[in-house]
């Protein structure tokens, strides 16, 4: 083989090493160009990995089928220069595809995840097919040009599989640990095109092929001086104030008008996350003139809950309310009201996985985490149980809260994990958790998670929301006896008006009374850290909405 030859063998493993790091760029990029709309949660992961494995598949084999009928150097190049230029069109036409598939299948609960198949399809069909074709093409390149002809195809074709694998562990690593919390999805995208189209170029030596580079410039260019904002605020009466792609979330923080019945209008700071189906943190800003803690209640939301847990047991004053940890605290909405209603100087551990929402808490929020005012709430961005296991301080309350809409994360619902919390906990301590049910009713998530904490806390009680779409359920450490009858005793002597208030939400505004919850009401079998079927149990719960 002459230096010619050696040379253009060197470099077509560079091309296949590079063409790896792009094609597992471009497809850790597409769950985070869903997430706004859709959601990040296994499903739409599913539908992501599903999705490119079939992509792959047909690439493999359209380009096995194409280097045989022509094996020319220039084809594989050309092969990445268009796949490049493909990717730079995925951020100009992704937001109205994708709004598009939202607002038509909005109604049914189960369209996310056919939206996302849609949305999936129609983006990054095209350049991920195109990539796949590079692996076969690069082998009947490379054995062509090989002494040894046919004998060495099984050598070249695992160098070339392994290179590719290299590549595309780099490919997956770059883009979520660096570029996308660095410079954003549409940046990150149109850096890939470039990257390809400019690998492209190299190869085919054909300057002609700049146009094309000129073209996704001229792109970027107008998506991101055209487009300030990845998506206007999704919640009712609502504007934008800031947005963000975090490593874990799309962030939007958002002013709300909140217009009740007799016309008043109540302004509201929310923190919505991804799709923006639900709200994760609210705040009234009200509060900040009056200091009144009933001016940080949400009108019966799941926070205001988390607050009156302890009263099921008999006699219990607020003063004996001194420490809680809230595990998925988000900008703070709960710890804030803990610290307004009980003691400002109490003691509060505040754990939420995502830094750039602590952030925006402490800009947007008014957390005041480890301030003068509170020196001892403190905010923790680390997964919940990792900080728990590693953590060996006791609360009178543990609070989980940890949703990835509509998701809870499998490992905080589980008989080891809720070990963990009652170790936590002090004698009279309560684990309080925030379970979603849907407008119908069906409590299915409900009862399996109640039948989990079972197992760890001998006494479990459920109470249910105004609106009826959320279930709080509280484990008591150490049993109460009739603790509905404790917290209507309790509920009469409290001396604390926000308390008060929330207290009688849960005996007399609900439209299903607080009950206790009996192992002989348990559907379903306990989940563990082995089998803990959370995401399909709310799949199936979702489909019956659907199909209701």
């Amino acid at each position: 083989m002459n230096d010619s030859n050696v040379k253009s063998d060197r470099f077509l493993l560079l091309v296949v090493f590079l063409a790896g790091i792009g094609t597992l760029g471009i497809e850790m990029v597409m769950p985070r160009t869903l997430a706004p709309f859709f959601g990040a949660s296994q499903p739409i992961w599913a539908v992501v990995i599903g999705m490119t494995l079939a992509y792959l598949a047909i690439g493999y084999r359209l380009g096995g089928a194409l280097a045989d009928r022509s094996p020319d150097e220039r084809i594989l190049y050309r092969l990445i220069a268009w796949a490049g230029l493909l990717c730079g069109f995925i951020p100009l036409i992704s937001e109205p595809i994708l709004r598009a598939a939202q607002q038509a299948l909005i109604s049914v609960a189960a369209g996310g995840f056919i939206a996302a198949l849609i949305g999936v399809i129609l983006l990054f069909a095209a350049p991920v097919i195109l990539m796949a074709m590079v692996g076969p093409f690069a082998v009947r390149l490379h054995i062509r040009r090989a002494s040894e002809g046919v004998a060495a195809a099984g050598r070249t074709a695992g160098s070339i599989s392994s290179l590719s694998t290299l590549g595309s562990i780099i490919g997956t690593f770059l883009p979520v640990l660096v570029l996308i919390p660095w410079i954003g999805t549409e940046l990150t995208i149109y850096l890939f095109s470039v990257f390809l189209l400019v690998l492209g170029i190299i190869g085919l030596r054909d300057w002609r092929y700049l146009s094309m580079l000129a073209v996704v410039i001229a792109l970027a260019a107008y998506t991101l001086f055209s487009t300030p904002v990845i998506k206007a605020a999704d919640c009712y009466n609502c504007t934008l104030v800031a947005e963000t792609e975090s490593a874990y979330n799309y962030i939007q923080v958002a002013t709300q008008d909140f217009q009740y019945v007799d016309g008043a209008v109540d302004p509201r700071v929310v923190l919505v996350l991804n799709e923006g189906r639900a709200i994760h943190s609210l705040y009234r800003l009200r509060y900040r003139e009056t200091g009144d803690p009933i001016d940080l209640l949400t009108d019966g939301g799941p926070w205001d809950y988390f607050s009156v847990a302890p009263f099921f047991y008999p006699s219990h004053d607020p003063s004996s309310v001194q420490s809680l940890a809230m595990l998925g605290s988000a900008a703070g909405t709960t710890p804030k009201q803990f610290l307004a209603m009980y003691n400002p100087m109490m003691r509060i551990d505040a754990v939420e996985i995502d830094p750039q929402i602590i952030a925006y808490g402490r800009q947007y929020f008014d957390m005041d985490d480890n301030s003068p005012r509170h020196p001892n709430y403190r905010a923790h961005a680390q997964d919940a149980r990792y900080w728990l296991a590693g953590n060996d301080q006791t609360y009178d309350v543990i609070g989980m809260d940890a949703y990835h809409q509509p998701y809870i994360p499998f490992h905080l619902t589980t008989v080891e994990f809720f070990r963990e919390v009652k170790a936590r906990l002090d004698t009279d301590g309560v684990a309080v958790v925030n379970v979603g049910q849907p407008p119908s009713g069906d409590d299915s998530l409900v009862n399996a998670l109640a039948t989990t904490m079972r197992v760890v806390f001998p006494q479990v009680f459920v109470i249910t929301t105004l609106d009826a779409t959320n279930a709080i359920l509280v484990g008591v450490n150490q049993p109460v006896g009739d603790g509905i009858a404790h917290f209507e005793a309790n509920g009469r002597r409290m001396t604390v008006p926000a308390l008060q208030l929330v207290m009688g939400w849960a005996l007399y505004g609900s439209p299903t009374p607080i009950y206790e919850f009996t192992p002989d009401q348990a559907q379903f079998p306990p989940f563990t850290d082995d089998r803990a079927p959370v995401e399909y149990m709310i799949d199936m719960m979702i489909f019956r909405e659907a199909t209701r």
